[in-house]
């Protein structure tokens, strides 16, 4: 029996067969173009498109949620993994008083600093970005798109402490366990932490001041899986705490009384 990642690789291979193919060759170096594809062969028309143009990234503009995320899902198979990249969109409207989820949050600022970091590393920057319309139109909040998250490496220093003012400061929240995202909690020399954009805490294990070991955990039995060489840990939420903001929170407590339990 095969596997994902063997049908995945197999897939791989399609989308440049289709270097032949008029309607496609005719957009690549195009101010502007139409082509028609049926919806079946729309994953397999953008990987092609992409992988003969070179150009990067492209950026898929769909519909609606559901449609970006099943093109998404799509691309995926026709792509490598960590070249396609979901934007997605709010799920609460303004003025809702009700947060986005953290992996919404997470995922929205890791686009934001791939395309960043793609101008000095180009294996960060994906090559296509999925979204819906209405993530495209959302505004982004001042300083979300200058977000970069906390890089921690194996035989690295770190201060724990410093560690997890900054984690609290960028919206995670202090436990006794970690089990959900954005959750982090300390024992002793051990900092656990749910990172908004993985599906698999990490437990980070220090001697002293030194990272000696970083691995993956369950968050069923807390016990250790597999050992890692980096853990990218994305914010938890897209609003930026800085000096500014905290002043204008301070006012609005004053102001807007109908708000006061969201700006404390």
């Amino acid at each position: 029996m095969s596997t994902d990642r063997d049908n995945s690789a197999v897939l791989a291979h399609l989308p440049t067969s289709l270097r032949d193919d008029r309607a496609l060759t005719s957009l690549i170096g195009a101010v502007d173009g139409t082509i028609a594809v049926p919806e079946a062969a729309r994953a397999i028309a953008v990987s092609a498109l992409t992988q003969l143009s070179g150009r990067r990234p492209v950026v898929v503009a769909c519909p609606t949620g559901t449609m970006a995320g099943q093109l998404f899902d799509d691309l995926r198979a026709f792509m490598p993994r960590d070249s396609v990249v979901l934007f997605p969109a709010w799920e609460t409207l303004p003025f809702e008083r009700v947060s986005p989820s953290v992996e919404t949050m997470g995922r929205r600022l890791e686009v934001l600093w791939r395309l960043r970091a793609g101008s000095s590393d180009e294996s960060r920057l994906p090559h296509i970005v999925v979204a819906s319309m209405r993530a495209l139109l959302q505004q982004i909040g001042p300083g979300t798109a200058d977000v970069s998250p906390v890089i921690v490496r194996k035989g690295t220093r770190v201060d724990p402490d410093e560690l997890l003012r900054t984690l609290v400061n960028v919206g995670y929240r202090r436990e006794v366990l970690v089990e959900h995202r954005g959750e982090v909690a300390r024992r002793g020399a051990i900092v656990d932490v749910f990172p908004s954009t993985s599906d698999v805490p990490i437990r980070i294990d220090l001697w002293g001041d030194e990272v000696d070991r970083l691995t993956s955990f369950s968050v069923h039995d807390q016990r250790s899986d597999d050992d890692l060489d980096e853990a990218v840990i994305f914010p938890a939420r897209e609003l930026v705490l800085d000096d500014d903001v905290r002043a204008r929170a301070a006012t609005l407590v004053a102001s807007e009384p109908w708000g006061r339990e969201n700006w404390e």
